[in-house]
């Protein structure tokens, strides 16, 4: 949309002004960007706080899952746009985080240590998905804490449907940086996931007919233990 008379105007003042205040080029570069060079669309929050790693064909083909992961070191644990639940008919229809021996959403972390964080290794479950009549189990992904599972998914499993990457992320987990370390070359990066998962848009959730395999990116695969999904009910 053009800039009305005024919008312009204002523009040049402001610029005009704070380039006077700045005399060193390289700093100039900093502080004023060109406004040619701004994105069309701007940065989402993931885009910008996080760093986006995918593990795919976790346990199973299709089975992808996404590990964002902040400055801060904690990550964020969900299924990626090309998750097979995500690509049923009807969609996601319930989410339970009873994985048996534990129910995930029962889960009170407190105080700054911590306390009652679930520790669990990257291929524990996290809880059950089900899309049409079949069951997925959404693992944790990288050895850490469990610090929080988004208990809403219970009664509003549409959010994954909606926005998994956001409000329908699954849990939170915490990491020992030197667990981090041992298991981040086995993920993806967001790039390399877009090559391999071409039908992703940036912001979509494309039907994922036609996945290529992971040797296409030269034989990336993830640590996998012989785990059953859960039973399919009759």
């Amino acid at each position: 949309m053009a800039m009305t008379e005024g919008q312009e105007t204002l523009k040049k003042c402001s610029l005009s002004s704070l380039e006077k205040s700045v005399d060193d080029e390289e700093l100039r570069a900093l502080l004023i960007p060109d406004f040619n060079d701004l994105p069309s669309i701007p940065r989402s929050a993931v885009e910008s706080n996080f760093v986006r790693y995918y593990a795919v064909d976790l346990l199973k083909p299709a089975h992808d899952q996404y590990i964002y992961r902040h400055a801060n070191g904690l990550c964020v644990i969900g299924l990626a746009p090309s998750h097979a639940a995500l690509n049923e008919v009807g969609g996601v229809q319930s989410v339970d985080f009873n994985v048996g021996k534990s129910n995930r959403s029962e889960l009170k972390v407190t105080g700054k240590r911590k306390r009652n964080a679930q520790h669990l290794q990257p291929d524990s479950a996290l809880c059950n998905v089900c899309a049409n009549g079949t069951y997925y189990t959404a693992r944790c992904c990288v050895k850490g804490s469990l610090l929080e599972v988004n208990d809403r998914l219970i009664k509003n499993p549409e959010l994954l449907n909606l926005a998994a990457d956001r409000e329908g992320y699954i849990a939170i987990i915490m990491p020992k940086p030197t667990d981090w370390l041992k298991v981040k070359d086995s993920f993806l990066s967001y790039e390399d996931y877009k090559k391999l998962r071409h039908q992703v848009s940036e912001r979509g959730y494309l039907p994922a007919a036609t996945f290529e395999s992971p040797k296409a990116l030269g034989g990336v695969t993830n640590r996998s233990a012989d785990l059953e999904e859960a039973p399919t009910p009759n």
